[in-house]
């Protein structure tokens, strides 16, 4: 669970009843990276279980995961046959060739740049740059040490080519919105929403952990755009964040259903996710649409968020629906929340610096502020719903 990026609130919740669920009393201590389990004293002393998270699970094997967590749950699955299940899940090759994965990105950053900035110029340059970061990404998977430069490589060849193209067609500034889009998968959107989620649960050393390493692979992002813009003698001052839509007030909408399609083929989940997966983008960007026109960039994460988690919590709980987790997580990287702190970021050295700090800080903890609100709402809902004896929501339908 902590390889899937779950909270680390809920995978202490997930452990004590599964426990209680065969019979056996133990105490947890939960960190993103590593897992220990206390079991019972006994005559031969107390056992102790630690397991390290050494890799992220891919999209795709959170599925298989989270059948394994639900029945393991009820303690509907024996020990040996659960360790052997997981064994199967961690050793699972990817559902689809590698070479889909990296059109697939082609096509998501494209549905990003629909969404962000809908202009002819910047779908093109979106899908190009994305299938290059693809490529990049997926000749880095199982070498985790080169896996490690991905985003700093993968932001100085997308700013420079973006800078080359740019001098090359006579354009006098180069869009950080037109950058965004093929550097999405490195945007650390997930990690600032959990370490909301951990520092409002109280789990402080978790929460500011991610929020620290959240903050590095923004660095990390920026420093390679600088480097790229220092290099070929670019001014700062001519990266710009302004939004520009030349292909009119649809192109967003259907940037969102090609995000779909971009994350079907490059994540590879179940096609029977497609639908729920639908769902739930249209919901969070139209509530994030209306709560930007209703009240502001800054309220609309919150609006985006809050719709996220109810619409994902409330098709979770129907028969058949994929876990709350994984139909969230897709939302977050359609709202991207990361992206506005990359902008942020990048303007600290430009000429908008003095309003960045707050771009940056406000935009990001928005969306994970609506995640927060959207979880206790569904909370208190189930409580009114059942009378006071419902749970949370998010521990009964993530998995």
């Amino acid at each position: 669970m902590a390889a899937a990026n779950y909270p680390v609130t809920l995978i202490r919740q997930m452990l004590q009843r599964a426990s209680a669920a065969y019979g056996i009393t133990t105490e947890s201590v939960v960190l993103p990276n590593n897992v220990q389990v206390i079991g019972p004293a006994g005559p031969n002393g107390t056992t102790i279980k630690s397991a390290a998270v050494d890799t992220d699970l891919r999209f795709d094997q959170t599925f298989p995961l989270a059948r394994l967590v639900s029945a393991a749950r009820r303690g509907a699955v024996e020990p040996a046959a659960g360790e052997a299940e997981l064994r199967r899940i961690t050793a699972a090759p990817h559902r689809l060739p590698s070479w889909v994965s990296v059109i697939g990105y082609g096509i998501q950053s494209a549905g990003l740049a629909l969404v962000l900035e809908p202009t002819p110029l910047n779908l093109l340059g979106a899908t190009v740059f994305g299938l290059l970061v693809g490529a990049i990404a997926t000749a880095s998977r199982g070498r985790p040490l080169l896996a490690q430069l991905v985003p700093v490589i993968s932001a100085f060849a997308v700013t420079s080519l973006a800078i080359l193209a740019a001098h090359r067609l006579g354009l006098d500034h180069v869009g950080l919105r037109a950058l965004i889009p093929p550097l999405a998968m490195f945007l650390p959107g997930v990690a600032m929403t959990l370490a909301v989620v951990e520092l409002t649960s109280r789990d402080m050393i978790s929460g500011t952990s991610r929020l620290v390493a959240g903050f590095a692979q923004l660095a990390q992002l920026a420093f390679g755009i600088f480097i790229a813009v220092q290099i070929l003698g670019e001014s700062e001052s001519q990266l710009t964040s302004i939004a520009v839509n030349k292909l009119g007030p649809w192109a967003p909408w259907v940037g969102v259903a090609v995000y779909t399609l971009g994350i079907m083929l490059f994540l590879g989940p179940p096609v029977r996710f497609v639908p729920w997966l639908l769902i739930v983008v249209y919901a969070a960007y139209a509530a994030q649409f209306f709560g930007d026109l209703a009240f502001g960039s800054y309220v609309s994460g919150v609006t985006g968020g809050f719709a996220l988690t109810l619409c994902a919590m409330a098709m979770a709980s129907r028969p058949g629906a994929p876990p709350a987790i994984s139909l969230i997580l897709p939302g977050f990287w359609l709202l991207v929340p990361g992206s506005m702190g990359l902008i942020g970021i990048a303007e600290l050295f430009g000429a908008d610096g003095d309003s960045a700090i707050t771009v940056t800080f406000v935009s990001m903890f928005s969306v994970a502020f609506g995640l927060q609100a959207g979880l206790v709402g569904w909370q208190l809902a189930r409580r009114v719903r059942r009378r006071g004896r419902g749970g949370f929501g998010l521990r009964e339908h993530v998995a």
